[in-house]
């Protein structure tokens, strides 16, 4: 007895020390990017856990007018937000048909459904600026948009399709013996009842579109017109060979921190997606 509480408590405290390990890794850069905003300019080489002298003048320098970071932040919200919307309004209808309906050849569509969003972004992205320069689409939100959608999608439709295909298809029965046609049961009973999975990929498409980079810097000139990590890419220090970087780590923490934000407020709606599309209903 008293054996197998000592390896039942050993086994405990590894455990413990191995998610305080992972956690510490996963956050150190968090914290040393944090660091380094707090510093002044002269200490920010110091390699001190915490600053001699906490200092705002990055955050200031962050948002001076001539960087249009504020403008910046908003041209990621709207591209962002309307690439998550489309993508999961086009995803929930197509994954809920292949998850649903019997047709020749959904495996084969399932797997080029994967197979695209494995495709290298940096492959296209000549071929899609000569497209849109001959649209005229240069510097305009759609050149974000549709390319983020085309890698958005993918992923979308492919884990909503596993959500989909876990649910019992007796909640369909029971709608439409109560009266309900296909398209009632589907936004009455099968939405709701999803929305933890839905909810959990918008989270997925939302911070992968938010933090994408090579799109945006390659189809935006216009300091008006650019992302969040396109204007923290392009900061400018004092002279032509000085790097700022305090301010790219404070405006890093800024375009962080509403991520943060975002997974702790719904980590409960988030684990129960993930979980739901787990296990076997």
């Amino acid at each position: 007895m008293k054996d197998s509480k000592l390896k039942a408590g050993l086994t405990n405290t590894s455990s413990w020390i191995g998610i305080a390990a992972i956690v510490i890794f996963c956050l150190a850069p968090f914290y040393w990017m944090i660091v380094s905003s707090l510093r002044p300019t002269k200490d920010i080489f110091d390699t001190t856990l915490w600053p001699k002298t906490l200092s705002m003048e990055n955050y200031t320098q962050v948002f001076d007018p001539s960087r249009q970071f504020g403008r910046s932040l908003l041209n990621s919200v709207l591209v962002a937000g309307l690439t998550t919307v489309l993508a999961l309004v086009i995803a929930t209808i197509t994954a809920y048909a292949l998850a649903r309906l019997e047709f020749p050849g959904k495996s084969i569509i399932l797997t080029i459904v994967i197979a695209t969003s494995m495709f290298p972004l940096v492959a296209i992205v000549v071929p899609l600026l000569k497209l849109f320069t001959a649209w005229g689409w240069i510097n305009t939100y759609q050149a974000m948009i549709l390319p983020d959608l085309s890698f958005a999608l993918p992923l979308a439709v492919w884990n909503l399709t596993s959500f989909f295909k876990q649910m019992p298809r007796e909640l369909e029965q029971a709608a439409m013996v109560d009266g309900c046609t296909p398209g009632q049961a589907f936004r009455r009973v099968i939405l709701p009842i999803a929305a933890p999975g839905v909810f959990t990929t918008a989270i997925i498409v939302f911070i992968n579109t938010w933090n994408e980079f090579l799109i945006a810097v390659t189809m935006i000139n216009k300091p008006e017109m650019q992302t969040a990590p396109v204007a923290i890419s392009k900061f400018g220090g004092v002279s032509g060979f000085e790097t700022p970087f305090g301010s790219q780590m404070a405006a890093g923490v800024i375009v962080t921190i509403p991520l943060v934000i975002l997974v702790l407020l719904f980590q409960r709606r988030i684990v129960a997606g993930l979980a739901a599309g787990g296990v076997k209903q």
